[in-house]
């Protein structure tokens, strides 16, 4: 089959086309044919090493972590699903690839997908629903009247997230740029703050919870917006002990965490909430719940670019330029191979 992989670490290193065997399948797998696939900030985070304190594989290593395609082939033990299903996911982080024109994965970590999408609709789902739906139902238990600030709101997760957190019910703030203001508003969001020109923290107080996708700065920034007992959950931030001890990570990866997010735990005592670090699980039951309220047409992808499989490369590029209004997605089977399938 045709991949995409890297060979080693970098942030100029190339993606590369090359073939490599049709992945074997165990006897709880599906072996899927993907269609498309979508690309999301964790997947140059690992091509440029940036992830390997928590992830590390070996090389060479084909790259993707979310798809949809069509299952041709299942395991012996495998119920749930049989050849000719459409069905998108996210891959358990041991056995990521989604640039490829196969992937063998675990049938608890697939769902059947959405009818009223397109398979490239589709693909740009699993990753962002999936932590969205965990940050918000998981961690920071979403109710119907409390206010959350979403970080980043015209981008792959904050698209997927200013939807959910209005189908629950939240009151919903978000950061963008003038280029990205008709999309949020469009989504639902009730407050939306410039962040080129506005300073969110001097704007807005007393909020139950947000969502931060940015890290850094804007997430030191986040604690001031909270009211006490607030949530703050992050997927772009630093881990620290709490999730060192949840991940089961070991006390010398743990004590290491806990030293380096000394900052964000002082922020967090000093103002009485409470900071997570998220790190996405998949979940073919959670995907089923979204399939359900996408079907629903209470969700919608929102999709910035759509590039060809050989060009898998500039569209890592663009996404990591920052300039994605929604997500981007690359065709691994063409539209006439679709089509006459």
């Amino acid at each position: 089959m045709k991949a995409m992989i890297i060979e080693k670490y970098g942030k100029n290193v190339p993606l590369l086309m090359t073939e490599r065997p049709t992945p074997d399948i165990g006897e709880y797998d599906v072996l899927v044919e993907i269609y498309a696939a979508s690309l999301n900030p964790i997947d140059f985070k690992i091509k440029e090493g940036k992830a390997k304190f928590l992830l590390s594989y070996k090389m060479p290593l084909i790259l993707g972590n979310d798809f949809s395609g069509v299952v041709v082939k299942v395991g012996s033990r495998v119920n749930a699903f049989k050849p000719g299903d459409e069905v998108y996911g996210r891959p358990r982080k041991g056995r990521i690839g989604t640039l490829a024109e196969y992937i063998a994965i675990h049938e608890e970590d697939i769902s059947l997908k959405p009818r009223n999408l397109t398979f490239e609709e589709a693909a740009s789902i699993p990753l962002v629903g999936l932590t969205t739906y965990q940050a918000f139902s998981d961690i920071l238990n979403l109710q119907k009247g409390q206010k959350i600030l979403i970080h980043a709101g015209s981008g792959g997760v904050g698209t997927f997230a200013i939807q959910l957190a209005k189908l629950m019910g939240a009151y919903v703030a978000t950061t963008a740029s003038d280029k990205g203001y008709n999309l949020v508003k469009s989504l639902g969001a009730d407050l939306i703050i410039n962040y080129k020109k506005q300073n969110f923290e001097e704007l807005l107080t007393g909020y139950d919870a947000v969502y931060d996708t940015l890290g850094g700065q804007v997430l030191e920034k986040s604690f001031q917006v909270l009211k006490p007992n607030g949530k703050i959950v992050s997927i772009s931030g630093l881990p620290n002990a709490r999730f060192g001890k949840e991940a089961k990570l070991g006390w010398m990866k743990t004590a290491i965490l806990s030293i380096v997010s000394h900052k964000i735990t002082a922020l967090e005592k000093k103002s009485g909430t409470s900071y997570h670090f998220l790190f996405m699980k998949p979940s073919g039951a959670q995907l089923k719940v979204i399939k359900e309220f996408i079907e629903e047409d209470r969700i919608k992808p929102v999709i910035d670019k759509e590039f060809n499989f050989k060009d898998a490369g500039l569209a890592l590029q663009y996404l990591e330029s920052g300039s994605a209004k929604g997500k981007v997605v690359i065709k691994i089977k063409s539209e006439w191979a679709v089509i006459n399938k």
